[in-house]
């Protein structure tokens, strides 16, 4: 994209683009549903539910992953000599290594699969909320109308694996900070409809709020209110403009958080009901009690579960400054959480079934500004001669090798898939695979086909842009 699309015109064209989801009306079954009806029958699902972990803010594969070279700090020091600023240490994979602070997720590391090679989009002028646009939905934002992210396309195909519990559940992120508008634009389940949309928990301390009348409120005046809400939708612009299937959409969407509030599952919301031992390992903030709701959830029978470290620019992994130590911060509050996610998951039975993913927008680099053979316009004042401790740390953007991690959901246990040059730039050298490829991937896990579409607009709509990815059928055991 040309570097003339900066976050205003993104927004102008993204609010234009909710009219015409109004306007579109419910999707049509494509042209090619049968023989999508025939390839599904002939695609075994390996998982029936997905924990989608997000490192909102460019994670970088150098300090966490992927480690190279480490140079610790001296004043005075080249920059283009560091490539990592932390020493590496051992995993449970002979030869694979992480770097240090990530032991706990090193120790388990042979349960699933490494994958180094992810190349982030060509999107010009780098912007968090655009990469994270494109990673959650795999296209590139503005669209001319909302498109749906993978939750919700995953809701829609397979709807819930227990009917009172949300299929797509989207737990740690806040819209009232930073750029809350753009990041509102991908949660959404777009032409789908309301009802396969993200239930929001913008904090996990606070899940159960999320599932019960506001304090003070009588069950009869809860009762009352939602009768109000349905008049209400009814006399909304949506009710007013928006196509029969939108208005039920809206309406479904309501009655099924209705009877959430009324079910027993809904304690699944509670991690303080939580063994206070596992608790603990889990309590490293925000983060690490979105990673235990989301345990709990899958036990109840949850569908989609996203869980992220929470963008807020200048802030968690966005590391423009700082950023050994913003970096050593982070691995604090994901290594515990995370790999005892895996470990309860493993030790319940659940792991073969559930599909775990970890993954960031793009990954960072010190020196170099997007890719090597692509520059895009640097927005950090990076010095080539480190005299200060904040400069130590990876802070630019960097879009060509980023890593994931994959466990579960029928992934290969110990495996690696591609490899990064260990000098700069540590670009992607191996087996090379895009937005588009691990989209399919999961698909493919949960027996969604290849060609799943709608006509929107007289023209089909994929799950993936034109059926451009490929499922990664190598990571599979």
């Amino acid at each position: 994209m040309p570097n003339s699309h900066n976050r205003r015109s993104f927004l102008k064209q993204l609010s234009a683009a909710s009219i015409a989801t109004m306007a579109a009306g419910a999707p049509i079954p494509g042209l090619l549903s049968s023989c999508s009806s025939e390839l599904s029958s002939r695609i075994p699902a390996t998982a029936d539910s997905v924990i989608w972990l997000f490192m909102a803010g460019g994670m970088a594969h150098t300090e966490t992953f992927d480690p190279k070279r480490y140079t610790p700090f001296t004043k005075g020091m080249e920059g283009n000599d560091v490539l990592s600023t932390f020493p590496s240490i051992p995993t449970a994979l002979d030869g694979v290594h992480f770097s240090k602070g990530l032991e706990s997720m090193a120790g388990i590391m042979d349960r699933g699969a490494l994958i180094r090679s992810y190349v982030a989009a060509d999107l010009g002028h780098i912007l968090h909320t655009r990469h994270q646009f494109h990673f959650h939905t795999c296209y590139e934002p503005p669209q001319a109308f909302n498109v749906p992210h993978i939750g919700s396309w995953i809701s829609h195909e397979l709807g819930p694996v227990n009917e009172v519990i949300p299929a797509f559940i989207n737990i740690g992120q806040r819209f009232d900070v930073g750029e809350g508008e753009e990041l509102k634009a991908y949660h959404t389940a777009g032409f789908l409809g309301d009802e396969y949309g993200p239930f929001l928990i913008p904090d996990p301390t606070k899940g159960l709020d999320s599932v019960r009348p506001p304090v003070g409120m009588s069950e009869k005046r809860f009762e009352k209110r939602h009768e109000l809400y349905n008049q209400l939708v009814s006399e909304s612009p949506m009710g007013e403009y928006g196509s029969d299937y939108q208005k039920e959409s809206m309406k479904a969407s309501m009655e099924q958080a209705y009877r959430l509030l009324k079910s027993p599952e809904a304690a699944a919301f509670n991690i303080n009901k939580e063994h206070r031992e596992s608790y603990d390992i889990y309590n490293t903030g925000k983060f690490g009690l979105g990673c235990l709701m989301a345990k709990r959830l899958v036990e109840e029978g949850a569908r989609f579960v996203s869980v992220t470290s929470e963008y807020v620019p200048f802030m968690g992994w966005d590391t423009h400054e700082n950023g050994h130590t913003r970096a050593k911060d982070m691995k604090k509050q994901i290594d515990g959480p995370i790999s005892q996610l895996i470990k309860d998951l493993d030790k319940s039975g659940r792991l073969d079934r559930t599909l775990i993913i970890l993954a960031s927008e793009f990954s960072r680099d010190m020196m170099v500004e997007g890719r090597p053979d692509q520059k895009v316009k640097e927005q950090v004042n990076q010095p080539d001669i480190l005299e200060e401790m904040k400069h130590y740390g990876m802070h630019r953007h960097f879009t060509d090798g980023c890593s994931i991690l994959m466990f579960g959901g029928g992934i290969k246990k110990g495996h690696v898939h591609g490899r990064t040059a260990d000098e700069r730039p540590c670009k992607t050298i191996e087996k090379p695979i895009y937005a588009r490829d691990i989209h399919q991937t999961i698909y493919h896990a949960l027996g969604i086909p290849p060609d799943t579409h709608y006509m929107i607009e007289q023209r089909p709509f994929y799950t993936t842009p034109e059926e451009e990815g490929k499922a990664e059928k190598d990571l599979f055991a």
